[in-house]
């Protein structure tokens, strides 16, 4: 069978009836535009085993950002793409890396050809583990360079001349400046998350690595945003880069549900367990976000205390601990992930149903990478996010950024927890915090609540003043709390187990009447209403008894004098209630129109009297004729995109005010140099320069003797077949691909670490454990001897019964 038709017997990839327009510009000149044929990955020109990888993984249609980004990687161009959380970055930067590499090269004194830094180790292993599914049929060495991990293991891994590198800054530029690698193999350079890669401060080890990296290469940006360390990044070390944004209007999926709940700030953790047992099923999958590690921590415990299975990751958890965590969520060994703002990105769950924001998240884009975890591959989800007094600023700020109304009166979107139900949550939370483990977590984590809220970048002014109208007492319990359990998504008997388990789960408090709770809501929020608006008719001074007395003579006098003062106040305020009630107008617009257009009469009045002859604009008249005539480069789009994020944290800002010095001279604030311009941070939290060598792989040589052997594996070979590689043949044969064949590799290398002379009573003692294990061995041989002799005795005697 030809490739042809084997291609055209794919289900819903026929290269004559599926249409796809690469181009999102319309071509006005023409009158019909003309259709281009072939909707799927076959239009652009892949290789038979990468795209039988494609089909196998279940891909049939490329996402909007891979139509539009993996023809212009294959083109050979510099990419900048920017793209909403779960649109299929990963597969944008890895389908052009398998079609440019296609085949293994492993020669002596060559190197990786495909370099892919990632922020975090989780994001690391993620893209590791596509690339092995993905590159199933593709014969392509590739390895995982993590901080955390042995560099001994590292250094051996790099000895194998892979073809792909998957790293983290940090760890990989100190491999590199060890082995002191040169890079000059490097054909394929891709920056995953580059914003995060910013914003977590591996500019200075980007930078590095990059210079160690040929001219020649070719750079991939992949980010969610644009700020401004980026940009100049971009624009310094890109060639011409094509800037593609795909998807950023919407920002997040139209399959997820936002809700928000009100609560106090004590009872913040009492709405969250009230969330997790009366709104959110026991089977779904959960991630809650908590704002520090301490915070991690505590709601952990108390969710242990709870009942409910869970498991937590925050950054300085151990490596293996986080690994281990994070693996019990995915393979649904416990439901409830508690994480700190490390797995807003990298944290790829398909089955996400359920987002719970604990703390609210200082800037709109950071909550945008929270909610991106769910609703993901086309599945619905919900994000809960719990808010107090604190928090009303910053949620203004986020709907004026997701350009939605904020409607207090709306049940369906926000609300409170039902009162009766929190009550009694918060009451088994204080219970908790009794105990001597939660109690020393809960006090840590209100000392950490402070430093959160002050390190946490301020709302706008606008909301901050627009927080101080949110009517709290209009709020009513959330629609969510009066419904049964929602199902996870499934299909089939996966789907109706689900759904009983959901029937199943024993409530703690019942379920209130609706009819009953929302009277009881009413007449809360009525009580509450008359409590605010009370105002007493007298005050303290005219409570005296005695009718002469100085204080009550001299308030009845300011009464008579500011009587008509306090009516007309009285009346005004009125007024403005009344406007802002009526229908059509929210928060006194028509006055504002009223306002707005005396002031548009007042400028046109203004400016009809000014003299056209001799008035200079600010602005040539043909500005916007220009200005669309004008080249559309990087900068300019950039320009348009970017999002600065430096100094969003109170040490950030520290920095930048140490970093200015007054000058007598010029009478100013002028910049001073970075003392830690050059220096990285190491794993331990020390600032060293960025050429700085510990000699470890120079041990790691003279400990292996790597070099004796390529050596005598290179006068093998040449004695043997001179056209071979040296290195390849040992390297290959040394590091297999199969399970076991690396396992036989290492314990190789454990024996190689053995080869120096030995003390005798390293002797002795390695001789003692070898009978010892001998000896251990020979009882155990015994032992199973005996027990089938008495099995045996005993079958016979149960037979002549």
């Amino acid at each position: 069978m030809s490739a042809m038709e084997l291609l055209n017997e794919v289900p819903g990839f026929s290269l004559h009836t599926a249409e796809v327009d690469y181009d999102d510009d319309a071509d006005e000149g023409q009158g019909k535009k003309s259709k281009k044929k072939s909707g799927g990955f076959q239009a652009m020109g892949l290789s038979a085993p990468m795209l039988k990888s494609i089909l196998k993984l279940g891909y049939k249609v490329p996402t909007p950002i891979q139509r539009k980004t993996i023809p212009l990687i294959m083109d050979g161009r510099d990419v900048v793409a920017m793209a909403k959380t779960g649109s299929g970055k990963t597969g944008c930067f890895l389908i052009p890396l398998f079609e440019k590499l296609r085949h293994r090269v492993a020669k002596a004194g060559g190197g990786a050809r495909a370099l892919i830094l990632s922020p975090t180790r989780e994001l690391a292993i993620q893209t590791f583990k596509f690339i092995k599914q993905l590159g199933r049929f593709m014969d392509l060495k590739t390895i995982l360079v993590l901080g955390g991990d042995s560099m001994d293991a590292q250094f051996a891994a790099v000895h194998t001349l892979p073809d792909i590198i998957v790293a983290t800054p940090g760890r990989f530029l100190h491999l590199c400046v060890e082995m002191d690698l040169k890079l000059h193999s490097v054909e394929y350079c891709v920056l995953d998350e580059a914003d995060r890669l910013f914003e977590m401060g591996f500019g200075e080890q980007l930078t590095e690595t990059l210079q160690r990296l040929p001219e020649s290469r070719q750079m991939v940006l992949f980010s969610a945003t644009l700020p401004k360390l980026m940009v100049d990044f971009a624009t310094a070390g890109l060639l011409q880069p094509v800037l593609v944004r795909l998807d950023v209007e919407s920002k997040i999926p139209e399959t997820l549900d936002l809700k928000y709940v009100y609560c106090r700030p004590a009872e913040r953790y009492a709405a969250l367990l009230v969330l997790l047992r009366e709104t959110i099923p026991a089977t779904a999958q959960t991630v809650i976000f908590a704002g520090t590690q301490h915070h991690v921590e505590l709601i952990s415990m108390m969710l242990t205390k709870a009942g409910i299975a869970n498991s937590h990751v925050y950054s300085s958890l151990d490596a293996s601990a986080r690994k281990i965590n994070t693996a019990k969520f995915t393979m649904h060994k416990v439901n409830v992930l508690v994480v700190t703002d490390i797995a807003a990105r990298g944290l790829d769950i398909p089955t996400l149903d359920y987002v719970v924001n604990v703390h609210f998240p200082g800037k709109p884009k950071l909550f945008i990478h929270r909610v991106g975890r769910c609703a993901r591959a086309g599945r619905s989800g919900t994000a809960y996010s719990i808010f107090s007094n604190d928090d009303i600023a910053h949620m203004i700020d986020l709907h004026m950024f997701l350009n939605r109304p904020l409607d207090v009166t709306n049940r369906s979107t926000i609300g409170i927890p039902p009162p009766e139900i929190l009550e009694t949550e918060h009451q088994l939370v204080q219970e908790y915090v009794r105990h001597i483990d939660v109690a020393t977590a809960y006090r840590v984590s209100n000392n950490a609540y402070k430093q959160y809220i002050a390190t946490r970048p301020a709302a706008s002014a606008s909301s901050n003043k627009r927080a101080k109208e949110f009517k709290l007492d209009q709020l009513a319990v959330l629609d969510d709390f009066e419904r049964d359990l929602p199902t996870v998504e499934g299909k089939g008997k996966k789907g109706k187990k689900v759904k009983k388990a959901a029937k199943e789960q024993p409530a703690t408090v019942p379920r209130p009447n609706p009819a009953t709770s929302t009277e009881a809501d009413a007449f809360r929020n009525d009580f509450l209403s008359r409590m605010k608006n009370y105002r007493p008719s007298t005050t303290i001074f005219e409570l005296n008894p005695r009718s002469n007395a100085r204080e009550l003579v001299a308030m009845t006098e300011k009464r008579q004098k500011d009587g008509q003062k306090i009516e007309k106040h009285k009346r005004r305020l009125t007024e403005q209630e009344l406007t802002e009630n009526e229908p059509g107008t929210s928060g006194g617009g028509s006055a504002k129109r009223s306002r707005m257009k005396a002031t548009a009469a007042t400028a046109t009045a203004v400016g009809s009297r000014r003299d056209e002859e001799h008035f200079i604009a600010y602005q040539p008249k043909d500005a916007i004729e220009e200005d669309g005539y004008a080249i559309d480069n990087f900068s300019r789009q950039a320009n348009s995109a970017e999002l600065s994020v430096v100094g969003d944290t109170a040490e950030g800002q520290r920095m930048h005010r140490q970093l200015q010095k007054w000058d007598r001279k010029k009478k100013k604030m002028v910049n001073v140099k970075n003392p830690k311009a050059g220096k990285i941070r190491t794993e331990h939290g020390v600032w060293i320069a960025a050429s700085y060598k510990t000699g470890r792989y120079d041990k790691w040589k003279e400990r292996t003797k790597v070099d004796e052997r390529l050596a005598q594996a290179q006068q093998h070979d040449s004695d043997s077949d001179g056209e071979q590689g040296a290195g390849q043949s040992m390297l290959q044969k040394q590091y297999p691909h199969t399970h076991w064949g690396r396992h036989n590799a290492k314990a190789e290398l454990r024996k190689l670490r053995d080869t120096d002379l030995k003390t005798p009573e390293q002797i002795a003692k390695k001789r003692l454990e070898k009978e010892t294990k001998v000896a251990r061995e020979k009882a155990a041989r015994l032992r199973n001897v005996q027990r089938k002799k008495r099995a045996m005795a005993r079958r016979k005697s149960k037979g002549k019964k």
